[in-house]
């Protein structure tokens, strides 16, 4: 359970931070930032369904990945070395990717099929997925980063969600676009 009794501790002043396991990191290591990106990627998530307002069902759905990306932040924050814990360390499961395949299929299946890239544009709520979009891309490309690096572990599943994560708010702003009819077609070289 997580008890927040005071927002400030004054441990971080000197510039590191705790990890999960107590262990103290700089407050720029890989894993930090990877979480970091994490938390940036949910809070545009946050302004994203302030323009979800017409459609509730997707919005309760981006509340479910609020969750997960919680979930995803926690798995990150505590990382899979191997060591016993006195604690179960959250981490995201299979379960959680295939769910965002399946409502990226069935939000798909209702679009047509893309035949030039789209410029990030049309309706409000459709620009804010993109932005969202592509705040999850650098979070994936901070997970990489941490991954490749020694004894920083970082799970598959947790790598698939990310990564799976941009291709629902790529398909999610398509859809929120009067399902692709308002989408902004990126026309090669127009103005040259």
């Amino acid at each position: 359970m997580v008890r927040l009794n005071k927002i400030y501790t004054k441990t971080g002043d000197a510039g590191t931070t705790g990890l999960g396991t107590g262990q103290r990191v700089r407050k720029d290591d890989l894993r930090i930032t990877a979480y970091g990106t994490v938390d940036e990627t949910n809070a545009t998530l946050g302004v994203v369904r302030q323009h979800l307002s017409g459609h509730p069902g997707l919005d309760a759905k981006i509340l479910r990945i609020q969750n997960d990306l919680f979930d995803l932040g926690a798995d990150l924050c505590v990382p899979d070395r191997g060591e016993k814990l006195e604690f179960e360390a959250l981490r995201i499961t299979e379960g959680q990717v295939t769910r965002l395949e399946a409502e990226i299929d069935e939000m798909n299946s209702e679009l047509k099929p893309l035949k030039s890239f789209i410029l990030p544009g049309g309706s409000p709520a459709s620009v804010a997925f993109h932005v969202a979009r592509t705040v999850s891309r650098r979070a994936e490309r901070d997970m990489v980063s941490l991954a490749a690096a020694e004894n920083e572990p970082v799970s598959a599943a947790a790598l698939k969600y990310i990564n799976r994560l941009s291709d629902y708010l790529f398909v999610a702003g398509r859809y929120v676009n009067d399902r692709g009819k308002s989408d902004v077609l990126w026309v090669p070289g127009q103005n040259r």
